[in-house]
């Protein structure tokens, strides 16, 4: 399979780079190939287009995200807990990836509909970790009884999304860290926590 090879890996690695200094709509497939040290032709070995380039890093990238918080989030009891850590490693992972946060948090959304589209069944993995912590805060009495899931799930993917848009916007000036104790009571709040 492609994804398994070193050079679909260079590629995808090359265009995260590329993308996040030149923008979307600037960055050429020849630019990508240049970084990832391949010809022009490697890349559509790999690759359809441009756009498959974007919508295949994202997927390669959520899947990394979301399988890394899954596994963090196993060893905690409470779903305030688990909420915790996928704030902290959303942010974590984020703040030590310069290039990637900006992909993820502005490039992305440069694109047009049909990408979108694309992007948002990548980001269904990511949203039911979130679903999964609200079920379970409910079940155990953490959260209020009648939470509703698909808005609690909004508040806190849009929240973290915003705080780390504005970051991202920011040119990274303050810890992102050290937001989270903050956002996480917001939050908790907002689920009509007990604790």
């Amino acid at each position: 399979m492609k994804r398994d090879k070193p050079k679909y890996k260079q590629i995808i690695d090359a265009a995260v780079i590329v993308i996040a200094e030149n923008g979307y709509h600037q960055a050429q497939v020849s630019r990508i190939a240049k970084q990832a040290g391949v010809a022009d032709g490697t890349i559509y070995l790999y690759f359809k287009n441009k756009e498959d380039i974007l919508i295949s890093l994202f997927r390669e990238k959520m899947g990394m995200f979301v399988e890394k918080i899954e596994e963090v989030i196993a060893g905690k009891r409470t779903a305030a807990e688990k909420l915790l850590v996928m704030i902290e490693n959303h942010c974590k992972i984020l703040s030590e990836d310069h290039h990637l946060a900006i992909v993820t948090q502005l490039e992305l959304r440069q694109s047009n509909k049909d990408i979108r589209l694309k992007i948002n069944e990548v980001l269904k993995g990511y949203l039911t970790v979130i679903d999964k912590i609200l079920i379970e805060g409910i079940q155990s009495g953490e959260f209020s009884k009648d939470l509703d899931i698909r808005l609690a799930r909004q508040m806190i993917f849009g929240t973290i999304d915003e705080m780390l848009t504005n970051w991202v916007m920011n040119e990274q000036k303050y810890d992102l860290a050290a937001q989270v104790p903050a956002i996480h009571k917001l939050l908790l709040n907002g689920c009509g926590s007990r604790n």
